[in-house]
């Protein structure tokens, strides 16, 4: 089994500034593709025909946050398309409403960031035997991915009983059509959140796994 991990928003706490004009983003959305291995190329296909449509090079990246309305519409289309062909495929997701967290858990925002990781993911990786864990290492910095994967291997097996081996494969998303078609994903989710776009969301609330925390 793969996990591909992306968010949207970030880990900053200027709260009192409007968003991008000095200001953090209200909530962080992180999400995750739980994806067999003989699957993984799915998702890819996707990528790659927007790639064609804008006739730009796979060598970039393209973001959710670049993608106009009726691009973002089709995006969806095409992922519930694959999802009601694919169950075995799943989607995980989780945003955290920053404002409504307590002060000495943003003195560590590692200790959150790895949390919510654990809530989105380790209930659908449990009763598998091994997984490769890979998540984009450039856009929230914490301390150490070594600690994130220790982390979850812990909760994994000794809180959880399982014996799931997870290996850890940070690959850069422009470097990976996979953990660009998640990012897709974890703006819509968050932009329902952050911008109040709830008319995009509303599509694929059906077909994804969503947690909240501090709301």
């Amino acid at each position: 089994m793969n996990v591909y991990l992306d968010e949207s928003g970030d880990l900053g706490w200027s709260l009192d500034k409007p968003y991008r004009n000095g200001g953090s983003s209200r909530y962080l959305t992180i999400a995750a593709l739980i994806i067999p291995k003989t699957h993984a190329h799915l998702p890819k296909r996707i990528i790659r025909k927007f790639y064609k449509s804008r006739d730009l090079s796979s060598n970039g990246e393209l973001k959710g946050q670049y993608l106009t309305k009726d691009e973002t519409k089709r995006f969806i289309q095409k992922l519930i398309h694959l999802l009601e062909r694919e169950p075995c495929i799943r989607i995980s997701v989780i945003t955290v409403k920053k404002e409504n967290v307590q002060p000495h858990i943003r003195s560590d925002a590692n200790k959150l960031y790895n949390y919510m990781v654990h809530f989105a993911i380790l209930q659908e990786i449990k009763e598998c035997p091994a997984v490769d864990f890979i998540p984009d290492p450039r856009t929230i910095k914490v301390a150490s991915g070594n600690s994130l994967v220790d982390y979850l291997k812990t909760k994994l097996w000794f809180e959880l009983n399982s014996a799931t081996v997870i290996r850890h494969i940070p690959v850069e998303s422009k470097k990976n059509l996979t953990l660009q078609f998640i990012d897709f994903i974890a703006h819509i989710v968050w932009s329902r959140y952050e911008n109040n776009d709830y008319d995009l969301y509303r599509l694929i609330r059906p077909y994804i796994t969503e947690r909240h925390l501090f709301f």
